[in-house]
């Protein structure tokens, strides 16, 4: 009986992924471009204020540690609230969460607003602000990732989630990295009040979403940190998705590392590289360029490449991303790595997302999604601080070669994102979901 069992689920399995690749084509729900636009207005917030934060921090003290503390600050979150949040993610309505973490991030902004006006802005002030505006990311950024598979078709996720990076990194970088810097030499008030009126521009567009987004649970709920644990498990004993976490962890600790105190070797007269505020943010948006091509064709590189065969490149156009400054300060070399860089991550991104979406049963997605940013995005706030101490005991340029290589450390895991694992673990996935 236990083989018939499996052979049905099986074949309900295949007739599935029949059904889903007729839905590829099949165009978006009207819902999607609703969730699109209020992405987009929430990415250009985001793009303005990760650009703006750096630029006042250099103003108010050049220390290399100090300086990191803003990334610091804003990181921590992810490392301390994560699991949590996904808690509520799997508890509360998606759309909701979303929506009120847009409105915190807009009061929040208003008050550095308020203290740049009596003359109160302090770089206090702005890792006590980065760490509420962090928190309030990790709901924001949680919920999205698990709401997508309730509001478009499996068969469809990749490509939604190539249209949502690609509108992430268009106004995230490619305008909003530029803008922020163009809003920079108009005032701190300016610079940081744009970024507030857009999230709550969001917060309207989410509001317009018909439908209830709490995920149906079968069994009540438990105590947290026994769903917690639970979504933890999930992770640990699944190889593809623990070896994709560690892949992105010490890729994104690498690149944290090197990333919090770039701006000390790009931007002032006695840096390296001698930009202003304002073509920092445009050598910025030369990774915003890769990263909009990368989210546009990436159903076509995926498909030529081979999802594991991309994600071993991928590793290696971070590595040069982190490395390059330690060689050159050139402009133009950097800024072309950038546009590489920038395409490579954008293609992981949509492998990874649309991996778990594809895996994680939709009662798990949020505690999932969170354990594996705790692993991934947990490791950015001690990649900061990293950064900033040992840029401060060695150098720039030597840490910018030391992380590079750090990069390429996980590529010994390879064997366990293989294209054969991957497809067995989707497969297995649509089983269980129509056993």
């Amino acid at each position: 009986m236990e083989e018939d069992s499996k052979a049905t689920a099986s074949g309900a399995a295949a007739s599935t992924v029949v059904s889903d690749t007729a839905n590829q084509s099949a165009r978006m729900p009207s819902r999607f471009w609703i969730l699109l636009g209020a992405a987009g207005a929430s990415n250009l917030a985001d793009g303005i204020f990760k650009m703006v934060v750096p630029l006042v921090a250099v103003t108010l003290t050049r220390d290399p540690m100090r300086v990191a503390g803003v990334s610091v600050a804003a990181s921590l979150p992810w490392l301390l609230c994560s699991l949590p949040v996904g808690v509520l993610v799997d508890r509360l309505d998606r759309r909701v969460v979303m929506l009120v973490a847009n409105v915190v991030r807009s009061l929040i902004t208003a008050i550095i607003v308020l203290c740049g006006t009596i003359g109160f802005l302090n770089i206090w002030v702005l890792y006590v602000c980065g760490v509420a505006i962090g928190i309030a990311e990790v709901c924001y950024d949680t919920s999205s990732q698990s709401i997508l598979p309730q509001i478009v078709a499996t068969a469809q996720l990749q490509r939604a989630n190539g249209h949502l990076y690609a509108a992430e990194v268009t106004l995230n970088n490619f305008v909003g990295s530029p803008l922020g810097g163009l809003l920079m030499g108009l005032g701190v008030a300016l610079s940081f009040g744009v970024p507030a009126a857009l999230w709550l521009l969001a917060a309207g567009g989410l509001l317009c979403i018909r439908g209830r987004f709490r995920v149906v649970r079968t069994a009540p709920p438990q105590r947290m940190f026994s769903e917690i644990a639970e979504g933890l498990r999930f992770l640990m004993h699944h190889r593809v998705l623990r070896t994709l976490a560690v892949f992105t962890g010490v890729a994104n600790m690498g690149n944290a590392a090197a990333s919090a105190v770039f701006v000390l070797f790009a931007v002032g007269i006695q840096s390296p590289m001698k930009l202003t505020d304002s073509q920092y943010g445009l050598l910025l948006s030369a990774g915003a360029v890769g990263s909009l091509i990368g989210a546009v064709l990436s159903d076509q590189l995926i498909n030529w490449l081979g999802r594991s065969r991309a994600l071993i490149f991928l590793t290696f156009f971070v590595a040069a991303l982190i490395g390059v400054p330690a060689l050159t300060s050139n402009v133009w070399v950097i800024g072309g790595i950038y546009v590489v860089a920038g395409c490579g991550i954008s293609v992981w991104n949509v492998i990874v997302v649309s991996l778990r979406q594809a895996i994680v049963p939709p009662s798990l997605l949020g505690r999932l999604n969170s354990a594996y940013r705790l692993l991934a995005w947990g490791m950015i706030p001690v990649g900061s601080a990293i950064g900033g101490i040992l840029a401060k005991m060695l150098g720039l340029r030597p840490l910018f070669a030391v992380m590079a290589l750090l990069v390429l450390l996980p590529l010994v895991l390879l064997r366990e994102i293989s294209e054969d694992r991957l497809r067995a673990a989707v497969v297995e996935a649509e089983i269980e979901k129509t056993a």
